[in-house]
C-alpha cells in the first residue's frame, strides 16, 4: 500500500521536482499511440480518474503556454487533447512511475 501524501502537512514542491508514485495495482495503462484530454493528464477526482501528473489544471496550462510542457493538438473546434507520446515522454523527463 502506498502512502498517499496529506497536502496540509507535505511541504509544496515547485513543479521541477515532481515525483510520480503510482501504486502497482492502480497504475493507468496508456495506449502506445492516441491523444489524452487534460482530465486523463492531471485527473478528475468526480470521474474518478486518476493523475498522471499530480499537478492543478492552471499550472498545468500555464506550463503549456511557456513551453515546459507539450503543446496540445485541436482535434474539433472545442476538442484539445495532447499526444501520448509527449505525455509519456513528459513523465519519463520526471523519472517516471516508481
Amino acid at each position: 500500500m502506498v502512502k498517499q501524501p496529506n497536502p496540509a502537512t507535505e511541504p509544496k514542491q515547485n513543479s521541477s521536482s515532481i515525483k510520480i508514485i503510482i501504486p502497482d495495482n492502480q497504475a493507468p495503462l496508456l495506449p502506445v499511440t492516441g491523444y489524452l484530454r487534460i482530465w486523463n493528464v492531471i485527473g478528475d477526482r468526480k470521474r474518478n480518474i486518476p493523475a498522471l501528473i499530480p499537478i492543478g489544471r492552471t499550472t498545468f496550462l500555464n506550463g503549456v503556454k511557456s513551453g515546459k510542457y507539450p503543446k496540445p493538438v485541436k482535434l474539433g473546434e472545442r476538442t484539445t487533447a495532447w499526444k501520448v507520446e509527449d505525455i509519456r515522454a513528459l513523465i519519463e523527463s520526471f523519472g517516471g512511475a516508481e
